[in-house]
């Protein structure tokens, strides 16, 4: 992409290593929405000669058909916009319509850093998200993140596969479910260790998601899928449904351990893989093949680097389903030179539709045994079970 002036790249396309090697001068942009016109944010940027776009932001704020109350939604923003600036980046750049005014007290040293243009969206029927024609339906809430994959891959790898896994069960089910936009940014509580890793902050992603939860609660929607393409998501999306079922006693929301992990993604990966325990941790046979099959023309193969030599121990060590009874978060610094743990040169891009198929099958699955669930509690109550009689 290319103006008069200035010639634009797309920050998740590019690879950790690349991004370290960018000048920490060149502007890095967050829009919040598409659709804006890149000429004259050039020109608000003064014509540099190179600008990077990150992936847009979804919704959130005024007028973006899901609005959340400010204080929450800002600092999100924030938190991803300090972690380019951790990596030395000093242009970086909130892109947002005309009339996003903040009026938080905290946000007041970051104002400067929002640009603003006529609003993308202004001549569209405003719409809710999700439509209310869509209550009654499980709500696919896919997140994935924008972080390093090593050497060989984008920093779009955990978005571009939930997004496929989301839309393909959304396309499978379409009475039974739909799917919000994919969110491009989760949380990474590794993020100093390789460069172009963002970080939404734990307590931040569950404020956000939280919000989003009692929000649809309040229209009348009450029931939900947090599906995760990034590991660094699933403790505090746990948190999250745990916190959601304490605060609305009537609804179904739930999560999983990753994608292509439960029963039918399980089976699936043992059959197909070449590689042993340890080999499709991040960025290995796994997500690598599921690359290859998505986005082949963003796969840099000649790179791949397989690093599998981790320090593990029966009750921790390192696979896409990890294993052991121990939890903990020691410095991937420890573990991988090049980001990557496992083996990426297994991969291939027949194993990325195989795995796939199964993903949105296990989805499919978990689907129906949520519209289960809260079918079978709600008769439950509604005949008075246990304390439901006795108790609102």
């Amino acid at each position: 992409m290319a103006t008069r002036n200035s010639t634009f790249f797309k920050f998740d396309e590019m690879t950790w290593d690349e991004v370290a090697k960018l000048p920490r001068d060149v502007p890095l942009v967050l829009p919040l929405g598409s659709g804006y016109n890149l000429g004259l944010l050039a020109d608000q940027l003064s014509n540099p000669p190179r600008i990077g776009l990150l992936p847009s932001f979804p919704f959130g704020w005024r007028n973006s058909r899901l609005e959340l109350p400010e204080p929450i939604f800002l600092q999100y923003i924030v938190n991803l916009l300090d972690s380019l600036r951790d990596d030395g980046f000093t242009r970086v750049y909130c892109l947002a319509p005309q009339g996003f005014d903040p009026q938080s007290t905290f946000i007041g040293s970051h104002s400067a850093f929002i640009l603003r243009q006529p609003n993308p969206s202004q001549n569209i029927q405003p719409t809710f998200l999700p439509p209310d024609s869509e209550r009654g339906k499980v709500i696919l809430i896919p997140i994935g993140h924008t972080e390093q994959h090593g050497y060989h891959l984008p920093l779009l790898v955990d978005t571009a596969i939930i997004e496929a896994i989301a839309q393909g069960t959304a396309s499978l089910l379409p009475t039974r479910n739909w799917a919000f936009p994919v969110m491009p940014y989760g949380v990474s509580t590794h993020r100093s260790s390789f460069a172009a890793t963002m970080n939404a902050g734990g307590r931040a992603f569950e404020d956000f998601w939280l919000a989003v939860i009692d929000l649809l609660v309040s229209r009348g929607f009450d029931r939900f899928y947090l599906m995760s393409g990034h590991g660094g998501n699933s403790s505090f999306l746990v948190n999250i449904v745990k916190f959601a079922g304490e605060r609305h006693r009537r609804i179904f929301c739930a999560t999983a351990w990753l994608h292509t992990s439960g029963r039918i993604g399980a089976e699936a990966l043992e059959k197909y893989r070449t590689m042993k325990i340890g080999g499709m941790g991040h960025a290995g046979e796994l997500e690598t093949s599921y690359l290859l099959h998505l986005r082949p023309d963003l796969c840099h193969m000649e790179r791949v680097v397989d690093e599998t030599d981790f320090v593990s121990t029966p009750d921790y060590y390192m696979d896409w389903i990890e294993g052991g009874s121990l939890i903990a978060n020691p410095p991937w610094d420890d573990d991988t030179k090049t980001g990557a743990y496992g083996a990426g040169s297994h991969a291939t891009a027949e194993k990325g539709k195989l795995w796939l198929e199964a993903a949105i099958k296990e989805k499919a699955d978990h689907v129906e045994q949520i519209h289960e669930q809260h079918e079978r509690r709600e008769q439950r109550r509604n005949a008075g079970y246990g304390l439901w009689g006795k108790f609102k």
